[in-house]
């Protein structure tokens, strides 16, 4: 199993900023793409960013360049940068190994998922 520890979620208002942290529980980031997955409440998971092993980045073309995705495999993190947030970004937030950009879709390839991290959105 992959998964990771995912944390920094919280309570913001519309507009508001967050960053999100995820670290692997028990192995290495470096030989792997990883992908920020959010599941909103009565919804699919949906793929969110990706970045690759090799530092590029996609997103998902919904998300109208708001999220930046990025990643320090010397502290093994991975990082989501959130701004302009809108109520439709609550959501229970992931990260899994495995993703690639899709016609505008991130796509992931585990559905191992660990315990999240709640964003909530609201005034």
């Amino acid at each position: 199993q992959l998964q990771f520890v995912e944390s920094g979620g919280g309570l913001v208002q519309p507009g508001g900023s967050l960053t999100l942290s995820c670290v692997p529980s028990g192995f290495t980031l470096e030989n792997y793409d990883v992908a920020w997955v959010r599941q909103a409440p009565g919804k699919e998971h949906e793929g969110v960013s990706c970045i690759t092993n090799n530092d590029l980045t996609y997103h998902a073309d919904s998300l109208e360049g708001r999220f930046t995705i990025s990643r320090d495999n010397a502290k093994n993190i991975v990082y989501l940068q959130m701004n302009v947030l809108r109520p439709e970004d609550t959501a229970v937030y992931y990260c899994t190994v495995g993703c690639y950009y899709d016609y505008g879709l991130i796509r992931y390839e585990s559905d191992d998922w660990g315990q999240g991290t709640q964003v909530t959105v609201s005034s």
